[in-house]
């Protein structure tokens, strides 16, 4: 200090040291701003690649679980394909065997239809033999005492010690 200069009360040595004391502070306060600054963008940058982590974690667990129900609804779906064929075929046999085994139990078996055919042919002589002995004759119930009465041929001759027999008609 210069003799010149007028002494500096203590008030104002005071303040000046309380200035000094402030500036050094608020430079201190700012490089601390400043690194704390630094340190949010790192931290920003950490938080976001974890946030990215994460998240590929999570799509991957949802990828895996994702191919492991499709794999399993197709595993379903071949169990009810596989299903399907076979009501398909337990209906399709189903639907054979029932009218067969009908079939087997109503229609008559090769035996019985020579049988039958052989009965049908035995029949069909006799009516051929019946026919030529009058099988063909229509009958009726004629009169009050509905008596048996035949139609006879008028114009063919009579027969018979008598004439008391006639042609029937169509004889």
């Amino acid at each position: 200090m210069s003799d010149a200069a007028a002494p500096i009360d203590d008030a104002t040595m005071k303040f000046g040291l309380l200035m000094e004391s402030a500036q050094t502070h608020q430079k201190l306060a700012e490089n601390h701003l400043e690194r704390l600054r630094a340190h949010t963008e790192d931290l920003d940058d950490v938080v976001r690649e974890e946030i990215r982590r994460t998240l590929v974690e999570e799509l991957t667990e949802l990828t895996a679980e994702s191919s492991r129900a499709a794999a399993a609804l197709r595993g379903m779906k071949r169990a009810a394909d596989l299903r399907g064929i076979l009501w398909a075929a337990a209906l399709a046999v189903l639907a054979t065997a029932i009218p067969a085994a009908f079939m087997h139990w109503a229609l008559p078996s090769t035996g019985e239809i020579d049988s039958l055919r052989a009965r049908r042919d035995q029949l069909q002589a006799n009516l051929r033999k019946l026919e030529q002995l009058g099988g063909r004759t229509e009958w009726r119930r004629c009169g009050e005492s509905e008596r048996f009465c035949v139609r006879i041929d008028k114009s063919a001759p009579t027969y018979g010690e008598k004439g008391d027999y006639f042609v029937v008609k169509g004889y």
